[in-house]
């Protein structure tokens, strides 16, 4: 994990020099040089609001590890010296109930909010506690990342499935399925972030017991799993070579382990979303955040350095295809799964029958401190 947290932060430095430099280096060659002035100028305006504004923010943002998007906030610091962030890590579901409270006892300490907990961002929509903002670059963002009516617009696309030694991989890597992880060479080799504790690995199994039948999570089992919390340490597991396999998550494996798209099976992938509150403390100071996240620059130079931009203008990563062109998959179809609240909750119920209630303490919050307010000036 510490290791994907460098090449991050190095991806989004490398990303705010560009910007600081003008725009030439910006320009693809297919890039208008006056586009990317153009994006550069409007950051550069809302920065100049939020300096008026108090030049603070605060973020909450899905993680599972402190610090895991420490080089985010170092970059976002470097490009706006007088702004003050507070970007807080938190697994996304403890973040939602944070703001839930926050806006009952109205008292909201975070102005924006980026999770995967998507049916949050719905709700909150129609509950009327979101702020219309349509962030620079915003008409070069998929439309199946975004809000049509502007409340909410997505910031990378995750994709959570198969990470595979290497050396078990088959000719093809594309070729692997998921029944081979049942063979006697995997028994206790897999290790298995608890999926009755993360929705988007939970709608993986989800999709592997639609192809295989719950009479497949009973086998598993049998594989005698090491079960943990958190995605990173699932990648981490596989990195080291102490492990041989995970399921339904995602994150740099090297050097041991890769990241399997399956050509048979279905994987998930979905658009993280963003959101600025209508109550914000800081609305100016979001705005700023949230459109310098979706900018060319940052999501060419940080973004698509290891994920999926949601910009239709950025390139995707260094061996992967744009996401439109892998059959197995859907970007809507986890916000889908995660609308059905009480679908959700009964397949979580069944599944936690094979692997046990989660056990060990908050990934993103190990030693309990964040409380309810955390982030506050």
């Amino acid at each position: 994990m510490k290791h994907r947290n460098k090449l991050i932060g190095a991806a989004i430095a490398t990303a705010l020099a560009l910007t600081a430099v003008g725009t030439t280096a910006m320009a693809g060659p297919t890039t208008p040089r006056h586009a990317t002035v153009s994006e550069q100028d409007q950051l550069q305006a809302l920065y100049k609001a939020a300096k008026v504004e108090g030049s603070k923010v605060t973020v909450y943002m899905g993680g599972d590890a402190p610090g895991q998007w420490d080089g985010l906030a170092a970059a976002f610091r470097q490009q706006f010296p007088d702004m003050k962030l507070n970007l807080v890590t938190d697994l996304s579901k403890y973040h939602d109930a944070r703001i839930d409270n926050q806006l009952a006892s109205g008292r909201l300490t975070a102005d924006a909010a980026i999770l995967q907990t998507t049916q949050d961002f719905d709700r909150w929509k129609k509950q009327g506690d979101l702020l219309k903002y349509k962030p620079v670059g915003w008409d070069k963002i998929f439309a199946n990342a975004k809000d049509k009516d502007g409340y909410y617009t997505g910031v990378f696309y995750g994709a959570f499935s198969y990470i595979v030694n290497t050396k078990q991989l088959p000719a093809k890597a594309t070729d692997f399925k998921g029944t081979d992880l049942l063979k006697p060479e995997y028994k206790n080799k897999l290790i298995l972030t608890y999926p009755n504790d993360d929705d988007a690995v939970l709608f993986g199994y989800k999709q592997i017991v639609d192809e295989y039948g719950w009479d497949y999570l009973a086998r598993l089992i049998e594989q005698n799993p090491k079960l943990i919390r958190g995605v990173p340490g699932s990648a981490a597991g596989v990195a080291s070579g102490d492990y041989l396999a995970s399921i339904a998550v995602g994150g740099d494996a090297r050097p041991n382990g890769a990241q399997v798209f399956s050509d048979s099976e279905r994987f998930n992938s979905w658009a993280q979303r963003g959101a600025i509150f209508k109550d914000a403390p800081h609305k100016a100071g979001a705005k700023l955040f949230m459109s310098w996240l979706d900018s060319q620059a940052v999501q060419k130079n940080a973004i698509a350095t290891w994920t999926w931009s949601v910009r239709e203008d950025v390139a995707p990563p260094t061996g992967l295809k744009p996401l439109a062109s892998y059959r197995n998959t859907d970007p809507k179809a986890f916000a889908t799964f995660m609308s059905d609240r009480a679908a959700v909750e009964r397949f979580r119920s069944q599944v936690e029958l094979y692997f046990g209630r989660v056990e060990g303490a908050d990934p993103g919050d190990p030693t309990g401190t964040l409380g309810r307010t955390p982030g506050g000036f």
